[in-house]
């Protein structure tokens, strides 16, 4: 059995109960440096994440196991969980829901999620066109389009946004900026999500 774990934005304080049961049930945990480095695991017991072609692999030899897959967030929300209910089915992968970053980013700044559209620009173009015609986006950006590229969009469109832009969030080095698109400077942003909104 393959259960993805979601283990929300990153504070140990935002994981929802019974995460710890999962871990210590598991035979096999597999997650990023960083999301293995939050647990007290045996060696023994981790994985650092392959690609996704070895992974899928690696857990069709581990299909006797009881394996857990750590995900970021909400595994559902533009996370590995799609990925694996599409490559396993719902018979052998259960999906344990968290906290996304895009949800926390919404309470951290007091806006409402009523009617917000939710998506990613990781590895993809998004439709700007489409995207903009919203009152209120959230995004969980890369570093091909982040915050600077998307205040450029929406620029480009002479439109009146204020665009959040939210980095690290839940760890001690968080930060928030609310900005109007033209302030948004044309630098690395770190781990970030951004909302774009008329409210």
């Amino acid at each position: 059995m393959i259960t993805v774990l979601g283990i929300g934005p990153g504070s140990p304080d935002l994981m929802l109960r019974g995460t710890e049961k999962l871990l210590a049930q598991a035979d096999l945990v597999i997650g990023s440096k960083r999301q293995l480095a939050g647990f007290d695991l045996p060696s023994e017991k981790q994985l650092v994440l392959p690609k996704l072609a070895i992974l899928k692999k690696l857990l069709v030899e581990q299909y006797d196991q009881n394996v857990v897959l750590l995900a970021s967030g909400d595994p559902l929300l533009y996370g590995i969980g799609s990925w694996t209910l599409r490559e396993f089915g719902s018979d052998h992968v259960t999906v344990v829901p968290g906290i996304s970053s895009i949800q926390y980013m919404f309470n951290q700044v007091g806006l409402p999620m009523n009617d917000a559209y939710f998506t990613s620009s990781h590895g993809r173009i998004p439709d700007f066109d489409f995207l903009l015609a919203h009152q209120t986006v959230g995004m969980v950006t890369d570093a091909k389009i982040g915050p600077y590229q998307i205040a450029q969009e929406v620029l480009s469109r002479h439109q009146q946004r204020t665009i959040y832009i939210g980095e690290q969030l839940s760890y001690p080095e968080e930060r928030i900026s609310q900005l109007q698109p033209e302030q948004v400077e044309n630098k690395k942003y770190n781990m970030n999500v951004v909302i774009i909104t008329n409210a």
